[in-house]
């Protein structure tokens, strides 16, 4: 499973790198808040961007719920969409540790979004697939229906 996964994420990669123009990010950091919905809780908490390259950024969150705490780490690979100034699609996937009131579960969030950055303005929104692979003491879970939407300040 972790192999077709990642083979999947590879090639969608390639093919829409392939479709579209390359170019440098928008922006080299970014901050604010981030809100995952979906099936299951609500989780709000802030997060950050920061771009290494043109394509690969880093994205951390740390996302409270009702009793819990969801600390969060991505890495994202970015292209553009042409015609499109300012929006750029993303994937990526990385681990993360959702801490409870008796419990501690690790997990894996893969990632399929959309990154736009607004013209004239320091601002961003995205908007992210984030299934999530759950691993915990007895067993494990997927949930695929979790998304994330998330409000940033660029400092650039």
């Amino acid at each position: 499973m972790k192999k077709l996964l990642f083979t999947l994420i590879a090639g969608a990669a390639l093919f829409t790198t392939s479709i579209t123009d390359v170019k440098a990010q928008d922006y080299k950091t970014a901050a604010g808040l981030a809100i995952d919905f979906g099936d299951g809780s609500t989780l709000v908490g802030p997060h950050i961007k920061h771009f290494f390259n043109a394509n690969g950024a880093i994205e951390g969150d740390v996302l409270f719920a009702s009793g819990a705490t969801f600390i969060q780490a991505l890495y994202l690979h970015h292209g553009d969409i042409k015609g499109a100034n300012g929006l750029r699609w993303n994937l990526g996937v990385g681990p993360g540790v959702a801490i409870g009131d008796n419990n501690t579960n690790f997990l894996v969030r893969p990632n399929a979004g959309l990154d736009y950055k607004i013209n004239n303005a320091p601002l961003g929104l995205s908007l992210d697939w984030r299934p999530a692979w759950t691993f915990f003491d007895g067993g494990n879970d997927f949930n695929a229906a979790r998304f994330q939407l998330g409000f940033r300040y660029i400092f650039k």
